[in-house]
């Protein structure tokens, strides 16, 4: 794994304006695109408030994104606050989606805020399907489906976006920028939360 900490790649990159290439399924195995997983993972990791990452973000233009173990925590946590039962049971590591195809979205749709660690510190409203439907490969090459709502619904969405270039900004509304002061206190926050 790659040491010290990864760029995410920011806003005004062509890498994040272009469709980014599927992986070949022979190569969904090999040591190439093992490690651009293991970037991935490793530059999510040190974005404290990051719950995915599309392979474009650190400069790959390949399909392949990842989602946070912890974005499976936050997900569980909604549900329960919003009084729906849900299995205690959350993801044991972080979810690797290989060639992401979304083949069913809901009709209902619901505005969510939303942000982007391409577009740090950048925050707004986005209208996204409520429930979708995900097929892709895992890191091992096994095809699977995978149906979510909310949070992930939203991720889910917001990736897939990523690997057609497209940007949360381009359809967002509300958009606000923190400024320094708010900035500084938020990354304050997160040294003191990972003891650095």
């Amino acid at each position: 794994m790659a040491k010290g900490r990864i760029a995410i790649v920011q806003e005004g990159s062509p890498v994040l304006r272009g469709k980014a290439k599927p992986v070949l399924l022979p190569d969904i195995g090999s040591k190439h695109v093992r490690e651009v997983v293991l970037q991935m993972k490793h530059a999510l990791a040190g974005e404290a408030d990051g719950v995915a990452i599309a392979a474009p973000q650190i400069g790959v233009p390949l399909r392949i994104f990842v989602v946070a173990r912890n974005a499976f925590v936050i997900a569980n946590e909604e549900k329960r606050r919003g009084g729906k039962a849900v299995a205690l049971t959350t993801a044991e590591k972080d979810l690797t989606c290989i060639n992401p195809e979304i083949t069913k979205l809901s009709k209902k749709k619901v505005k969510l805020p939303e942000g982007c660690l391409s577009v740090r510190w950048t925050y707004g409203n986005t209208l996204r399907h409520e429930k979708v439907t995900l097929h892709a490969y895992d890191e091992h090459g096994k095809r699977f489906t995978y149906g979510g709502s909310g949070l992930i619904a939203q991720i889910f969405q917001h990736e897939t976006d990523h690997l057609n270039g497209t940007l949360f900004t381009d359809h967002a509304t509300d958009l606000e920028t923190l400024t320094p002061e708010q900035i500084a206190e938020i990354e304050e926050k997160q040294k003191k939360q990972h003891g650095k």
